[in-house]
């Protein structure tokens, strides 16, 4: 066996042709753009017409309508509070408006059925997040990224023939 032959290579070499590669992809921010970014959201909304969209959960239905306003919500002719007593629903209801930082822009109406207050609370805010896209699209990779975007596939199982509940049996013995 013999030993392989040494090669004389030089690292300066190596080095200059990474350098000029590593040059070619340097971004660089231009602060323009930076002044553009901050401008767009800073400016009002304004839109002709009310938007309008649906989420669901679960067994829950809702149809929202978002009209510039100042932060009322009018669920079934109530209130927030008193439509949904429980703070972390309230919570749910407001995140996509906290995420794009719009709170207090939007009078939200809507028309909720079916379910209950959990799964009605997250196909509002599925219904909330899904027309705030529809008004502004730069808005859609941040509701996307926290996931207001994605319809919550799961739902109650059904109950199964000769179990108790959907996968309950009743005890077996052997012998």
């Amino acid at each position: 066996m013999t030993a392989p032959e040494e090669q004389n290579v030089n690292p300066e070499e190596i080095n200059e042709g990474v350098e000029i590669a590593a040059d070619e992809y340097v971004a660089v921010e231009e602060p323009e753009i930076a002044d553009e970014i901050e401008a767009a959201a800073a400016a009002p909304l304004t839109f002709d017409r009310p938007v309008q969209a649906v989420g669901r959960r679960k067994e829950a239905i809702v149809r929202v309508r978002l009209v510039p306003g100042s932060g009322n919500f009018v669920l079934n002719g109530r209130s927030l509070e008193n439509y949904f007593p429980n703070k972390v629903h309230q919570q749910i209801v407001k995140a996509p408006l906290v995420t794009v930082e719009r709170e207090n822009s939007f009078d939200i109406v809507g028309l909720l059925g079916g379910g209950g207050p959990s799964g009605q609370a997250g196909a509002l805010r599925l219904a909330i997040a899904r027309a705030l896209t529809e008004i502004t699209p730069e808005d859609r990779p941040a509701l996307k990224r926290a996931g207001f975007l994605t319809r919550d596939a799961r739902a109650v199982e059904r109950k199964k023939y000769g179990l108790k509940k959907a996968r309950k049996a009743s005890q077996y013995s052997k012998r």
